[in-house]
């Protein structure tokens, strides 16, 4: 039995978890004297349960160990143990690392610490945007952007570094023979070409809600710092974001809104000492050996295509009017002098030249108030 197959074996022992696993091997110097080790032996290790010392001295964990490691084969997955020369340094130092990693992708990807970037799964436009523009602006730099998966804001980070061609690293809270959520599907499809999947969860394991606060420990320790995007008071972002401290790391955290409760999360985060970030300057700035760039605007949209300049009288009236986030269109209309018809004529060329976006519910958004 390789050394692999002897950390995979405690691991898949029942009951005895990843703490479990790294205190047997602490105890004994290595997984395969644990697994030698007699009755008497284990029971000097206070804090095993019954269940585990019976469990370790049968021959079905190992078994599991060979099934599992097959199916990971099969799947095109590569499988590391805490000891191996390829599993990330960074994570490897951080108070309970996983013991057991799944990789399905490049597994060079995690070897240099990226910036995380998570945020609110019922993200705003706005939110969206911003992660969006932050991870295409740090992937374009070389920076590994790492997250969840999850829907919002970790998903904008996601197709943020795709779109400029970069690397992306998402953590998944469940095994990765499993597509979750369904709705980043594709997300799951392309991601391993372009960085990697990975899970400390055995093949099969459902998501279940308590897993994903364990898994923002990775996302944490894969990474330099966090960046929070946009988050409730009671967002496991936050979770993300103490993890982040007691590994050391950074946290930045983007403003929101002073009355949005989606930017309570992050206002209480900078309240708290976080470091705000306006653009991706402010993250840059925090490490001597990023890569740099000209970057010193705000994180955002791209220019539109043309300048304000080239814009009529009654089309600049109209802009002036727009905010970055979202007004209806009865404050546009309370606002103006001109008719209702000419300014839905008016707002729908702001949309066609780019200088707006219209959302749900006839509400309007500037996308650059250049």
């Amino acid at each position: 039995m390789g050394r692999l197959e002897e950390w995979l074996t405690l691991y898949l022992t029942p009951g005895l978890g990843v703490t479990g696993c790294k205190s047997l091997v602490d105890w004994f110097g290595s997984p395969e004297r644990a697994l030698k080790a007699s009755r008497k032996e284990l029971t000097q290790l206070k804090g095993l349960r019954l269940k585990c010392l019976d469990t370790l001295g049968q021959t079905q964990p190992r078994r599991d160990a060979d099934e599992e490691l097959k199916r990971a084969q099969q799947l095109g997955l590569t499988v590391l143990c805490l000891d191996d020369r390829e599993y990330p340094e960074w994570l490897r130092h951080i108070a309970n690392p996983p013991v057991i990693l799944y990789i399905k992708g490049d597994p060079s990807a995690l070897a240099e610490p990226g910036i995380g970037i998570v945020g609110s799964r019922a993200a705003s436009t706005y939110g969206l945007r911003m992660a969006e523009s932050l991870a295409g602006q740090l992937a374009g730099l070389g920076v590994t952007v790492v997250s969840g998966l999850a829907l919002g804001i970790d998903t904008a980070a996601h197709q943020g570094a795709l779109k400029v061609g970069g690397t992306t690293v998402a953590v998944l809270g469940c095994g990765l023979d499993l597509v979750y959520p369904m709705q980043n599907r594709e997300l799951f499809k392309i991601i391993p070409n372009r960085g990697a999947l990975v899970s400390e969860y055995p093949l099969g394991t459902k998501p279940d809600g308590f897993r994903f606060p364990a898994r923002n420990r990775i996302i944490s320790g894969l990474s330099r710092g966090v960046v929070v995007v946009e988050a409730t008071l009671k967002s496991g972002s936050l979770i993300t974001a103490e993890l982040a401290l007691e590994h050391g790391r950074e946290v930045f955290a983007v403003p929101g809104r002073a009355d949005s409760l989606k930017s309570a999360g992050c206002h209480r985060l900078l309240q708290q000492g976080a470091k705000l970030v306006m653009s991706v300057a402010d993250v840059l700035g925090e490490f001597t050996d990023l890569p740099r760039n000209n970057h010193q605007g705000p994180v955002g949209r791209q220019p539109p295509v043309k300048p304000v300049g080239e814009l009529n009288a009654e089309e600049r009236s109209i802009l002036a009017l727009l905010e970055i986030y979202p007004k209806h269109i009865d404050e546009v209309i309370t606002s103006c002098p001109l008719p209702i018809d000419r300014i839905n004529e008016l707002l729908l060329m702001l949309e066609i030249k780019g200088f707006c976006e219209v959302l749900p519910g006839q509400q309007y958004q500037l996308i650059s108030n250049s």
